[in-house]
Order: C-alpha cells, then sequence, then structure tokens
C-alpha cells in the first residue's frame, strides 16, 4: 500500500507542474495591461516603467515564470495589485470559506442524491423511479445563478426566513458555528447541492440497478436474505463509487462557484477571482487559480486512494 501511494505521488506531480503551466499561461494570454488599475490615468512612461519593474512585468515570461514557481514554492505568491495585500493570505482565507460552504453543499447533494438514487434503483421503471430521474435531470439542468435568484425571491425577499447575501452578521472574518451564522449558508449551499444531488442520483440508480441485476443477488434472494441483507451488499458495492463521485463533486464546488458566490455575495474564491478578473489583478488571479487547480489535484489523489481502500478489486501493489 505504501508503494502504491508513493506511485500515485509522484504520478501527481507532472501534472502539478502541467497545472502551473497552464495557469501561468492563460493569465498572459489575456488581453490588458495589468497595472491599469493602478496606474493614473496621466501616468508617465517613467512611471510606468517602474511600476513593471517592480512587479518584474518587463522580464521575459519564462524568467516571470520561473520566478512565480521559485516563489509559490516557498509559500509566496506575491502580493496583489490591487490592494497591495499578500496573494497567500487573501487565497488561504477565501478558500477556507469556499471550502466551509462546498462542504455543506456536498453533503446535502450526497444525501438527497443517495436517496433518490437508490429509491430510483430499487423501484425501476415505477413512478418513484421517474419522479427521481426526474428531480436529478432538472437538478443539471437549471441555471445555477438563476436558481440562486429564485432562492433569494421566494426565502428572503418574500417571507424574509433567511439572510440574502453576506456571510454573517459580522462578516466571514469573525466566523462562528452557530445559528446566527450558519442561516447565511443555507441558500448558498442548498442552490451549490443541486448539481451534485443530480450527478449522484444518477450514478447511484444506475449502480443500483445493475447490481440488483447481478447473478449473486439473485442467489442472496433465492436463499431467504431479507431485504435489509441485501441493502447492505448493494451498499457496500456502491460506495466506492459513489464515494468517488463525491469527492469530485466537491473539487468542482470550490472552482466553479463564481456565479453563486457573486449572487450571494459570498467571501470565498468565486468573488476573489470576480474582484481578480475585472481588476486585471495577476497576481492574484494566478495564485487564486494555482491554489484551486492543485488543491483539485490533491482531492483527486485523496480519492483515489480511498476508493483503494474501499474497493478489494483494485490493486493496491
Amino acid at each position: 500500500m505504501i508503494l502504491y501511494l508513493l506511485r500515485r505521488i509522484v504520478y501527481a506531480l507532472p501534472i502539478m507542474a502541467g497545472v502551473a503551466l497552464v495557469c501561468f499561461a492563460l493569465v498572459h494570454l489575456a488581453p490588458g495591461d495589468p497595472l491599469v488599475s493602478i496606474l493614473p490615468a496621466d501616468a508617465s512612461a517613467e512611471m510606468a516603467a517602474q511600476m513593471r519593474e517592480l512587479y518584474g512585468f518587463n522580464r521575459s515570461y519564462p524568467e516571470q515564470f520561473i520566478a512565480w514557481v521559485w516563489r509559490a514554492l516557498h509559500g509566496d505568491l506575491g502580493q496583489s495589485i490591487a490592494s497591495g495585500r499578500p496573494v497567500a493570505a487573501e487565497v488561504l482565507t477565501a478558500v477556507g470559506n469556499t471550502l466551509r460552504l462546498a462542504v455543506l453543499a456536498t453533503l446535502i447533494g450526497f444525501v438527497l442524491g443517495s436517496l433518490f438514487g437508490f429509491v430510483a434503483g430499487y423501484f425501476r421503471n415505477s413512478w418513484p423511479d421517474r419522479l427521481a430521474s426526474l428531480l436529478a435531470v432538472l437538478g443539471v439542468s437549471v441555471p445555477h445563478y438563476w436558481l440562486g435568484m429564485v432562492m433569494v425571491i421566494l426565502f428572503s425577499a418574500l417571507t424574509g426566513w433567511l439572510p440574502a447575501t453576506g456571510a454573517g452578521p459580522d462578516g466571514a472574518a469573525s466566523w462562528a458555528w452557530d445559528w446566527e451564522y450558519f442561516q447565511y449558508m443555507l441558500l448558498p449551499a442548498l442552490t451549490m447541492s443541486v448539481i451534485p444531488m443530480g450527478i449522484i442520483a444518477r450514478t447511484v440508480r444506475a449502480l443500483v440497478a445493475d447490481i440488483l441485476s447481478q447473478e449473486f443477488i439473485t442467489g442472496l434472494q433465492a436463499k431467504g436474505l431479507t431485504h435489509s441483507g441485501i441493502f447492505r451488499h448493494v451498499l457496500k458495492n456502491v460506495a466506492p463509487t459513489a464515494l468517488a463521485v463525491m469527492g469530485l463533486q466537491l473539487g468542482y464546488l470550490l472552482g466553479g462557484s463564481i456565479l453563486i458566490e457573486t449572487v450571494f455575495s459570498w467571501p470565498g474564491t468565486g468573488m476573489l477571482l470576480n474582484s481578480a478578473i475585472f481588476q486585471r489583478d495577476l497576481p492574484l488571479l494566478q495564485g487564486t487559480i494555482l491554489v484551486l487547480a492543485l488543491f483539485f489535484v490533491l482531492l483527486n489523489l485523496a480519492v483515489d486512494l480511498l476508493q483503494t481502500l474501499l474497493d478489494p478489486r483494485i490493486a493496491r501493489a
């Protein structure tokens, strides 16, 4: 198992290097001057040259990339052009807020998706199956930003049950796990959970239907095993794939929540990317994308190892 773990880590290293290269290249290929947000309109050429030298934009792209990677390996992602604050501190704070929201959304999506999937798989070609399949298709089809605005109208503007925007009465800096703050997470988390719910429901439904049609299930039924006993056998066979899908959905939520965080004004990586894009803040944009991409690579590695532990059919040597 140790050799398998080391081999998977070695396989992940070139992927991380490629991720860093792609992040750097895509950001620099975008049009626009990164210093336009801090240079005054009447800035002289000498001042612009000094600022480019200060941020290293006067060097060639290979030199910039090597310097950026070297600093990143030491935990230094540079300074934000717009705010002047360290990029690492801003990114880690935003990642913590997004991770909090994404974990709750993944749990909601996993519980509801597993429930709908098991019901649909057990009662194939019946009205529960059709209803669960309809909900799953709607979950992956409805635009998130539209659903978020509808949730705000229904549960905040019309009923006043939940707050519409923000991360708490005093912001995310003083976050506490109590109802006063937790209620700010509910609407964005429910909105984010819709797509994972649909994907997990469809995955679990297909797995359950396939397992119930196999011969060993027929043999267990012939031996007189109860429904609860058969359910445990089905659950053990479904769990590895379902957990792998859940882990991947958590990674997607971390990087793809920009629209939902903008709708609900949640101070996570989505809001940070949004502001970095509009302000053309290259260090902040590069740092945020790099951290999210590396987190996704590491999450894939963790999911791969977890699936290996749960599924005895996978070779671990």
